[in-house]
């Protein structure tokens, strides 16, 4: 049939979960070894998602890959860190999108705008003639902004979260990002003293003007201990909580409408 690859922040990984055990049409679901699948993999198994990890290098010749016999999905996690500089964000997902257009009839990346650095990836790999497809997180209007905007359904949503919230300005947490705010904040880079971190966190969400923490409820429960991580935060920074409601559409909506483009390019 046709190999689909999936680019993916670490952060959407839960999502990306979630598709797999709600989709019955996948034959063989590929996974990039790398250092930022061990989570990824956890939650593969804890839901009986089988799957097989692959070097890069070794991807192209794989005979799952070329024979292209039923559905391949390859995931390929790519690291939170690339978010402190969006230019090395944006170097490192065209480099990997070109790294994988050999192999793959479709790629969706499981991104947004994330800075308005990714804007025009569909319209720089537009590769249709050449027998891959790239797409991107999109609403029903645009590019979503972020991980944020994808979990509450689009940019209408989140907008108007954030005007709701804009007298008492706050943080979006979704279940990743609860698990994963210290590495966002590179505490770990300070382990000799990680209070330095925390201060310049601090100092720059104080210029901001934040004050909250509003934990996103997407109905997904592969993290564990979400409130138990979202009030360690909040008592760190002295931030308040509450809970805005989110869902899975927008992924669902990308990644079987990607699924869909594939299946008309075989027939």
């Amino acid at each position: 049939m046709s190999v689909m690859s999936i680019i993916a922040c670490k952060i959407m990984q839960d999502e990306i979960v979630w598709l797999f055990t709600n989709d019955p049409e996948i034959d063989r679901i590929i996974i990039v070894e790398n250092e930022n699948i061990s989570e990824f993999r956890e939650k593969l198994n804890e839901q009986h998602v089988p799957y097989e990890v692959i070097p890069f290098e070794k991807m192209q010749e794989h005979p799952d890959v070329t024979d292209k016999d039923g559905l391949v999905i390859i995931v390929n996690i790519l690291e939170l860190g690339l978010h402190a500089v969006p230019k090395t964000l944006r170097s490192e997902v065209y480099q990997t999108i070109e790294e994988m257009v050999p192999f793959s009839d479709g790629i969706l990346l499981f991104y947004g705008l994330c800075g308005n650095v990714l804007g025009k990836v569909e319209e720089d790999f537009c590769l249709e003639k050449d027998g891959c497809i790239v797409r991107i997180l999109r609403d029903d209007v645009r590019i979503v902004d972020d991980c944020i905007g994808a979990a509450v359904g689009g940019g209408a949503n989140y907008l108007k979260l954030l005007k709701t919230h804009s007298k008492e300005p706050a943080f979006f947490f979704t279940p990743m990002y609860a698990n994963s705010w210290r590495e966002l904040l590179s505490i770990d880079k300070y382990a000799s003293d990680p209070e330095k971190a925390l201060k310049m966190a601090k100092m720059v969400n104080d210029m901001a003007g934040y004050s909250r923490v509003a934990k996103v409820n997407t109905g997904l429960t592969y993290v564990k201990d979400i409130d138990a991580k979202i009030e360690e935060y909040a008592s760190l920074f002295g931030y308040s909580t509450f809970e805005v409601s989110g869902n899975q559409e927008i992924f669902k909506k990308c990644y079987f409408s990607i699924k869909d483009e594939l299946k008309n390019k075989t027939t």
